[in-house]
């Protein structure tokens, strides 16, 4: 039942510039694992497989946290969820900042995962308290602040981790979250819930969860399937049950996570399925591409520190923040299929050009800066393409769905590439061999290249 409630207070410039900082603090705080990744590979004692689960453990419990977000910011209103959302990513930064071993900071990592919840949030808040126009302008903000956070995060954390530790780069960022969640307690006013049944799927969320972390078990078991066939065997049957079980939990429920007949739309289910190969694509130039430039340089590497691998990645973190400012404007002008196919194009180009041509730090550069920019664009046209396809009432439900498919497609494509160049370490070292990244890349270019046969399916669902 809908509830008449007050008019929304207007809120001014503080409140949103609170909003974005707090977005780029959190932006700051997501990004600092990235460029340090080898450097905590050493220090931690992980397995290229391990680093790749460290790499998405936080977008998995994104994934899972935003549609739970959602339907508590309808009951609950968006500040008081956004609140308590933030203490919780404070806690996981703490626990990342004092982490003595790689299970703790997992732990830190799934509690931070929480912040990607609370930007759906963020745009409920301006929504509620902004006429329409201001509203987009503020939006554009808070993004924009986010990217430019993990701009900052991507620059920041190999000199802290190599002038303080690694303790330091999750601690600064920590004490900005929590100091710019304090402002946006004060400065924003409390919003009126919209609804007052809004209801959450609790089975559908418990059994959603278990199928991304049964998910992500299998991907990192998939590379000893051979020598542990029950273990594998297991994995893939539990799958089974629980997607079987959540589909029918999703059917019988009154108010469900997933309203299951938006699949039924090809408009809707080839979007997830390029969505996918496209993450699959980007994940993978995002965790090859440093593991490169860590390789020493007595080899085929460049022996980069991880302050030099963050300056390398700066370019492809400007490039995905010019992204999507950049594919709204050309789907507007050239249509959502013409930019997918260039941006599909563009990025499977680049990976096969990296399987082959990695000599020179300025050829990594460049292939990662295409592919960020050539990913942005094509996720950016893909929410685009999703929003329309569905009536208004949906359209949150559908383009959060494009989120939780990024997430799988960028888990997948981490977990296959880790295994790929576990698989290709040298006997007696800690080093791949470079045919391994060879391997990576292809893989990547090859699950790329196939969306483009899903473009047509899903112009064809859209002229339905």
């Amino acid at each position: 039942m809908t509830t008449t409630l007050d008019p929304p207070v207007r809120v001014g410039k503080a409140a949103i510039w609170a909003l974005g900082l707090l977005a780029a603090a959190t932006g700051t705080l997501e990004s600092v694992v990235t460029p340090t990744l080898p450097l905590l590979q050493r220090e931690l004692s992980m397995s290229p497989a391990q680093g790749a689960l460290l790499s998405i453990t936080m977008l998995i419990t994104g994934a899972i946290i935003t549609p739970i977000a959602g339907n508590l910011g309808d009951r609950y209103g968006g500040k008081w969820v956004m609140v308590r959302l933030m203490a919780v990513v404070a806690a996981g930064g703490l626990v990342s900042a004092l982490a003595p071993n790689l299970p703790v900071l997992l732990l830190g990592q799934v509690l931070e995962g929480a912040m990607v919840g609370a930007m759906p949030l963020s745009f409920i808040l301006v929504r509620k308290h902004l006429p329409a126009g201001e509203s987009a302008v503020a939006i554009g903000v808070v993004s924009g602040m986010f990217v430019g956070g993990g701009m900052l995060g991507t620059l920041m954390a190999g000199p802290i981790a190599e002038g303080l530790s690694r303790h330091w780069m999750f601690a600064i960022p920590t004490i900005a979250v929590v100091i710019t969640t304090l402002l946006v307690h004060w400065l924003m006013p409390n919003d009126p819930p919209a609804r007052s049944d809004a209801r959450i799927d609790w089975p559908g969320v418990v059994l959603l969860s278990c199928i991304l972390v049964t998910l992500m078990a299998g991907l990192q078991a998939a590379p000893d399937a051979l020598d542990k066939p029950l273990l594998f065997g297991g994995l893939v049957v539990l799958l089974a049950a629980l997607v079987t079980g959540w589909i029918r939990v999703e059917r019988r429920s009154p108010a469900p996570m997933v309203d299951l007949r938006l699949f039924s739309k090809p408009a809707l289910w080839s979007s997830y399925v390029i969505t996918f190969a496209v993450c699959v694509g980007t994940a993978s130039a995002t965790y090859l591409v440093p593991q490169l430039f860590d390789v020493s340089a007595a080899g085929y590497g460049f022996g980069a520190s991880p302050t030099d691998i963050g300056r390398y990645l700066l370019p492809s973190a400007i490039a995905a923040a010019v992204s999507g400012p950049l594919s709204g404007l050309a789907v507007r002008r050239f249509g959502s299929s013409a930019v997918l196919g260039t941006g599909i194009a563009v990025m499977t180009t680049a990976l096969f050009a990296l399987a082959f041509v990695h000599s020179e730090v300025w050829h990594l550069v460049v292939g990662k800066a295409l592919i960020a920019l050539a990913s942005g664009v094509c996720i950016t046209a893909m929410v685009i393409k999703t929003a329309d396809a569905v009536d208004q009432d949906n359209t949150g439900i559908a383009t959060s769905l494009v989120l939780v498919t990024r997430v799988l497609g960028f888990a997948a494509g981490v977990q296959v590439s880790g295994a790929v160049l576990s698989a290709g370490t040298l006997s007696g070292t800690q080093v791949p061999a470079e045919s391994a990244y060879t391997t990576g890349f292809v893989i990547a270019a090859t699950v790329t290249a196939l969306s483009l046969l899903v473009i047509r399916t899903l112009r064809k669902g859209v002229n339905a």
